[in-house]
């Protein structure tokens, strides 16, 4: 079944939720664990994060450093299979532009299709200072529409160098990534949506957005979409903040605004014990607030905040 159908379909407001593969080296089971936790809310499906090679400097046997790329997370179609045949949940692995070739992502496809796993998240993957140069477009996707491409090529029948692809009984079916307050490197609110629109026109089946902390902000942008014809389900994703030094952090890595309201009372958090107090509070009033007002389900973002994510959803899913 499609993550899309499960939208269609329910009849209450569907719970989600994201993970990251675990640590080059570490055990599925500190995937296990976080999952063990939020299986009681019916989760109708699983994000799978991606993560490029990372740039770091070894030192050589001659004494000088060098620059090399390393791959800490690996695994994403691994765990995904992990996931479907441990919990019988629809995982959906994120395929990503950044630091993958169109051969790489071709033997992705191949390897999920081989699975029976046919629901994608597709985004370009963030970028970093210090990340390869990966602006050959003729070996990587540039952007998230040249991987859409790629995926749709895929789901009907044509792969790289024209080679001709049997046995795909399921197209893949997939959603993409959208933002309240703006793609930190969109001109403006305008082009944004320009670009986003085309995804949708191009097949993307559902959105999920960036974490935000004003309902009001999500509100605006679902209005604004609908303005522009862009009609398929738009998911909020929520983070629970969990650290007082996430007050800073969060607003410099993902370009989300705080309200007033919820950044004074974190700056009078005595420990971080008091700032996911304040999280999961907020994040229970958020929720509730989004599904009064009709969003189609709560996309959690549980890095460091499966504990809080559980304690929000045992007050909204009961």
């Amino acid at each position: 079944m499609k993550v899309i159908d499960y939208i269609k379909q329910s009849d209450r407001p569907i719970f989600s939720f994201e993970i990251l593969p675990p640590l080059k080296g570490n055990s599925i089971y500190k995937v296990y664990e976080i999952i063990d936790k939020l299986t009681e809310f019916d989760p109708k499906f699983i994000n799978i994060t991606s993560h490029h090679s990372e740039s770091v400097y070894r030192l050589q046997p001659d004494g000088l450093h060098r620059k090399v790329s390393v791959r800490r997370r690996p695994g994403t179609v691994a765990v995904a299979a992990a996931i479907k045949y441990k919990y019988g949940i629809i995982p959906v692995p994120h395929i990503i532009c950044k630091g993958f070739s169109k051969e790489e992502t071709e033997y992705a496809l191949l390897d999920l299709n081989f699975l029976g796993i046919d629901n994608l998240f597709v985004v370009r993957g963030d970028s970093k200072p210090d990340d390869p140069d990966w602006s050959d477009a003729g070996t990587y996707n540039i952007h998230a529409s040249d991987l859409q491409k790629q995926i749709n090529d895929f789901n009907d029948g044509r792969g790289l160098d024209d080679m001709h692809i049997e046995g795909i009984e399921t197209r893949f079916s997939y959603g993409m990534a959208c933002y309240p307050e703006k793609h930190e490197e969109a001109p403006n609110i305008d082009s944004d949506i320009y670009n986003l629109k085309r995804k949708v026109d191009s097949g993307a089946d559902y959105l999920i957005t960036q974490m935000f902390f004003d309902n009001q902000k999500y509100f605006d942008f679902v209005e604004r979409c609908r303005r522009e014809g862009i009609m398929v389900p738009i998911i909020p994703g929520i983070k629970p903040i969990t650290r007082k030094a996430q007050l800073s952090v969060l607003p410099k890595v993902f370009r989300a605004d705080l309200p007033e309201q919820l950044a004074s009372r974190l700056r009078k958090a005595a420990d971080d014990n008091e700032v996911r107090r304040i999280g999961i509070e907020w994040g229970i009033s958020q929720c509730q607030d989004l599904i009064d007002h009709g969003a189609p389900g709560i996309h959690f973002y549980t890095v460091h905040a499966a504990d809080s994510v559980r304690e929000i959803a045992r007050s909204i899913y009961r």
